[in-house]
């Protein structure tokens, strides 16, 4: 298809199947009435645009249902780009980028700036009123600085590795998004946040998400990635987990890799108070509407 062609058009459906389909929504409906949603958008399905809007439509409809969503966003791949754009390296450890004062000027560019201004564009033009904010406004996220150690494979020995300005969250006020919610304003969050000294940290956006979710008492928190969701050893989907399971599987080295981080954020937000928490695929068009409004669901509940 170039880039000339449109996409072909969804295939009509007749009234009554419109009308069968919300009937068998109601009852989700009704369980998530004027309940906090969390939803963190991330991964490299962010750079397609027509999964953003799809995105964007399912925020909306949620927030028309009664549901009062709360999406924060990552945005790794972009700044990858914008650093290889103005020639700055950029280099991981313990799975972080690290993020020294050149760098981090531009992570709260990339994710204050275009990517939150575009996302709130996409739910606005989906006919939503989003409001994009970062973690710094209203000290709502106040991080502190993160430290990780690697263990070096000729000593064996474990090195303590500077990241620089990456932080995880230390606290987290809600006064700002009290005052959004419930008033018909969809939040858009950029994992961007404040020191104790006034400085800027760059979040991991799973780990600022599930700050913000746990402080909030949300009653879901959505991790959109790129992947299904937790597969057990033979690669297939595991639908849902308790906290002592998925514990279990990371023992084991069932859950390996980068997946590790995404349940241990799972886990530190049902600690929090959050009822549940899943890990689905947010290339899957609607993934969103498909988990919360439908029997089928999307990706690995993980609960408590």
């Amino acid at each position: 298809m170039t880039a000339e062609t449109p996409a072909p058009a969804a295939e009509p459906i007749d009234d009554h199947t419109k009308a069968r389909v919300l009937v068998q929504a109601l009852p989700h409906m009704q369980r998530y009435d004027d309940a906090i949603i969390v939803v963190k958008y991330g991964g490299h399905a962010m750079g397609d645009e027509q999964v953003a809007r799809d995105f964007a439509q399912d925020i909306v409809l949620l927030e028309q249902s009664g549901v009062n969503p709360v999406v924060v966003h990552g945005g790794g791949p972009q700044i990858g780009a914008m650093l290889a754009k103005l020639g700055i390296k950029s280099e991981f450890a313990a799975g972080l980028r690290i993020t020294d004062k050149a760098t981090v000027e531009i992570v709260e560019m990339v994710l204050a700036g275009s990517i939150n201004k575009s996302l709130v564009g996409f739910i606005n033009e989906a006919g939503g009123k989003a409001l994009g904010l970062s973690g710094k406004d209203g000290n709502m996220v106040v991080a502190s600085k993160v430290t990780r150690s690697v263990r070096d494979p000729d000593s064996n020995l474990e090195q303590v590795i500077d990241l620089g300005f990456v932080g995880e969250p230390e606290t987290v006020d809600t006064t700002v998004l009290d005052q959004i919610l419930g008033r018909e304003l969809i939040p858009v969050l950029a994992p961007v946040a404040t020191g104790r000294d006034g400085g800027t940290f760059n979040v991991n956006a799973d780990t600022f998400a599930g700050a913000i979710a746990g402080a909030l008492g949300a009653k879901r928190l959505l991790l959109l990635t790129d992947v299904p969701g937790v597969l057990d050893a033979d690669k297939q989907l595991i639908k849902e987990l308790t906290i002592a399971q998925a514990r279990a599987l990371i023992a084991d080295g069932t859950i390996s890799g980068g997946m590790i981080p995404k349940v241990e954020t799972c886990i530190y937000a049902l600690e929090q108070g959050v009822e549940g928490v899943v890990i689905l695929d947010g290339k899957v068009p609607h993934a969103v509407l498909l988990e919360l409004l439908t029997d089928h669901g999307a990706g690995t509940l993980i609960t408590r």
